[in-house]
């Protein structure tokens, strides 16, 4: 096989569709390059909630990543499982959420978690669960570095840090500053605005340390920023979607060299007039937030223009004197693979152009064990 036919699965017939189908081979060369931009695998912290596997974490393990980040319960504990040795839960636990926490560090102890306060109320939630159960929890103050969905603003942070110091459950780590709003593919443009939203983080950082209390660890960005925090010392990063990549990123931050590696494969299931063709590729199987033009496209047939989609069905046209037929199979980038992802309860792996095995996206449910 060339590299331009990289994707092809030669035991097709053997494959049903619609399918999630991951290439190893392609996992692990976007690991190493991870770690190779960064230069110090210790300030790299991955979130898991594009993969949502063992498979990729152990990858990740193996390639002597120790710090991880996750969004959901379920992530936490499939990390746990792995015996991650340290992860944030970047999200408040509130309610029951917290008690599901809670046991999640009783349970796997070997684990380091962590998890995020962006205001005083939730903080004093935690920690009196905490004192509750006789522990004392790492957290990170969220920011609000412009993003607008969650954290405090890094001038008003100091007041929460101060406070947060008198809380018996509650151990301040650091700071955390996810500039997920940033999406310019100019990388000038994109690197001018997170540098302006990162001086707000690094001022703060300053004047916790003149006020005489230990230097904050401080975690920043995702995909897009990742290069440009990879270049600041004693900062780690925590990409996500690098491991598998996709069709949106790979246009939008052209400069980083990932490779596609998570592909939704699907077949020509109807042919509805001269110039359509109906695929078996609907909401269920790929992320349909974006406009219908920017879900997915078709590696073997970029020329495909989708007209309509529905739950199980994608109409595309595909022109006057096509040569489609029932049973073509065509192999589809998802433009959002992290949502995906989740969408399928396991990966089919494929490994010298065969099908290898499959992996269990086993945190795609919001509950494992706990």
């Amino acid at each position: 096989m060339s590299k331009d036919t990289w994707y092809l699965i030669e035991d097709i017939d053997k494959l049903d569709t619609p399918a999630l189908v991951i290439y190893p081979e392609r996992v692990k060369r976007n690991i190493a390059l991870a770690i190779q931009m960064i230069g110090d695998v210790s300030r790299l912290r991955p979130h898991v909630k594009t993969h949502k596997c063992k498979e990729a974490a152990v990858l990740m393990l193996d390639a002597s990543i120790t710090k991880f980040k996750c969004a959901t319960i379920a992530e936490a504990e499939m990390l746990g499982m792995c015996k991650a040795p340290d992860v944030l839960l970047a999200y408040q636990p509130v309610g029951p959420k917290l008690e599901r926490f809670i046991k999640l560090i009783n349970t796997y102890p070997h684990t380091l978690y962590s998890c995020l306060v962006d205001n005083i109320a939730a903080a004093k939630h935690i920690s009196d669960g905490a004192v509750r159960t006789k522990l004392r929890v790492k957290v990170y103050i969220d920011l609000n570095v412009g993003q607008n969905r969650t954290g405090i603003t890094p001038a008003e942070a100091m007041e929460l840090y101060i406070a947060l110091q008198h809380l018996q459950g509650i151990e301040v780590e650091g700071l955390h500053a996810y500039d997920g709003h940033l999406h310019d593919a100019d990388l000038a443009v994109r690197t001018q605005k997170c540098n302006a939203a990162f001086e707000q983080v690094a001022r703060l950082k300053e004047d916790i340390e003149k006020k005489g209390y230990r230097t904050p660890v401080v975690i920043a960005g995702g995909s897009p920023t990742f290069p440009i925090h990879a270049k600041r010392e004693n900062v780690e990063c925590s990409p996500g979607t690098f491991v598998y990549w996709d069709r949106g990123y790979s246009l939008m931050c052209s400069e980083q060299a990932f490779l596609p590696a998570a592909l939704v494969v699907s077949r020509v299931i109807s042919l509805p007039d001269e110039t359509k063709i109906c695929l078996d590729v609907g909401h269920k199987s790929v992320s349909a937030e974006n406009d219908i033009s920017r879900r997915i496209y078709f590696i073997n047939a970029p020329e495909l223009k989708m007209v309509s989609q529905s739950e199980e069905h994608l109409v595309c046209e595909a022109g006057i004197g096509h040569h489609y037929k029932v049973g073509d199979v065509l192999y589809g980038m998802p433009y959002h693979v992290c949502p995906t992802i989740a969408l399928y309860e396991r990966a089919i792996t494929i490994e010298n152009n065969q099908i290898s095995g499959e992996w269990m996206n086993v945190a795609r449910d919001r509950k494992i064990s706990i």
